[in-house]
């Protein structure tokens, strides 16, 4: 696949750094792939190989503060941010393709912006698959505590709140290593502006679920300590598709992509997309 790298400019001014691979054989459609939290895009160029099979031009941004993008590090105002700022790629792409048929795929936090932008632009898009999706945020912490939380997050975006076990991203050592020698991946405490929007985020998906009707894949790990699983299995139920798959994979962790079973993954992954990419 061929590769380039560029960028836009998002809410506020921020630079926004996104990357496209085109395939070796005739495109048929565009998937825009979304990152988990603290991570970045490039760590999907496995996913992205076998999704250029299917004859995809994948897009895919690094979210505001976050890798190569601008922004102060994981910093986040509102959840809005995210899905505007994918609202501008969109624009991008439909300016350089038109007519093309539009996939969503997006992992854990980067589900979460997935499935928030698909309730409300489903008509410009085909189909969206969630891998990980943060959709059920904090069920172990009493209701004042999270309360209190989001007023934190809203007036002090940036205070750390909350660390993520880098051991929880896969069964793999190797992963896990590379993970942590990343320079490109925020390894400090989660802030509080963040934990926030996915809040809310989270709290808004009951309400608005049921207005799905696309085509709809969910992934998730069983062993998904970051995640958790009742959250893919919460938008099968309430989704109004009737094209709605859920997987759940024994044993894995979050980063069902980069587990030791990644391979079967990522084939169930475009053996969804196959016949959905034709038109089937």
């Amino acid at each position: 696949m061929q590769h380039e790298e560029s960028s836009f400019t998002g809410r506020a001014g921020t630079r926004i750094v996104y990357d496209v691979w085109f395939p070796d054989v005739e495109p048929t459609g565009i998937l825009v792939l979304c990152h988990g939290l603290g991570e970045h895009a490039r760590r999907y160029d496995h996913v992205v190989a076998a999704l250029g099979e299917l004859g995809l031009i994948v897009y895919a941004p690094d979210h505001r503060g976050h890798g190569r993008s601008g922004g102060k590090r994981v910093h986040l105002k509102e959840f809005s941010d995210f899905t505007d700022d994918l609202g501008a790629l969109f624009a991008i792409i439909d300016g350089a393709h038109p007519g093309r048929r539009k996939f969503l795929l997006g992992h854990s936090m980067g589900g979460a912006i997935a499935l928030s932008y698909a309730i409300d632009h489903q008509s410009d898009l085909t189909a969206l698959a969630l891998s990980g999706p943060a959709v059920i945020i904090a069920t172990d912490k009493p209701k004042p505590i999270i309360q209190l939380g989001k007023f934190v997050g809203k007036y002090l975006p940036d205070l750390p709140v909350d660390n993520l076990d880098s051991a929880a991203v896969s069964r793999d050592q190797r992963v896990v290593d590379t993970y942590n020698a990343d320079p490109l991946i925020h390894h400090g405490k989660v802030p509080a502006g963040i934990a926030r929007g996915l809040i809310t985020a989270a709290e808004s998906f009951p309400a608005r679920l049921p207005s799905l009707t696309i085509p709809v894949l969910l992934q998730h790990g069983s062993a998904d300590q970051l995640t958790d699983p009742a959250g893919s299995k919460l938008v099968a139920d309430l989704a109004s598709s009737t094209d709605v798959t859920l997987k759940v994979y024994d044993g894995l962790y979050h980063e069902i992509f980069n587990e030791p079973e990644q391979k079967r993954v990522i084939e169930d992954l475009v053996d969804w997309l196959r016949p959905r990419v034709a038109g089937a």
